[in-house]
């Protein structure tokens, strides 16, 4: 095995809207479909939603219910402004807010939102 990440798939119980979502809302394009299973171009690591039922046959651990943030997606920003203008946006479009933007302490400034499944992820960028 190499220690190199090729593929992250959120796994869901309803992969429409979460699809929606990350087309519309982040502006993910489409790359393959296959309604229970969606997997979105982007440049490195390949990126998919999938329906957490299709793998019950697999492993009945697939069928345990999540308790708590399990992974943040890190999504970077031109400039310090570019964060506060794509968070509006991200919000107005239907992503729901969890931090405004602010600067941190290690020269970056970042916001929090979630998706439809209340997965957290954050915008950033890095200032002087």
């Amino acid at each position: 095995m190499e220690a190199r990440i090729n593929l992250i798939t959120i796994w869901t119980d309803d992969v429409i809207p979460m699809k929606e979502f990350y087309n519309k809302v982040l502006g993910f394009k489409i790359e393959n479909d296959l309604g229970e299973y969606v997997e979105f171009k982007n440049e490195g690591v390949r990126f998919a939603l999938c329906l957490r039922k299709v793998m019950y046959n697999y492993s009945g651990e697939y069928k345990k219910l999540r308790i708590g943030q399990s992974f943040e997606l890190a999504f970077p920003c031109k400039s310090p402004e570019d964060v506060d203008k794509s968070y509006k946006d991200i919000i107005s479009k239907g992503g729901v807010p969890v931090h405004e933007p602010q600067n941190m302490p290690w020269n970056q400034r970042t916001a929090l939102f979630s998706d439809p499944d209340g997965n957290i992820h954050e915008i950033f960028s890095d200032f002087k």
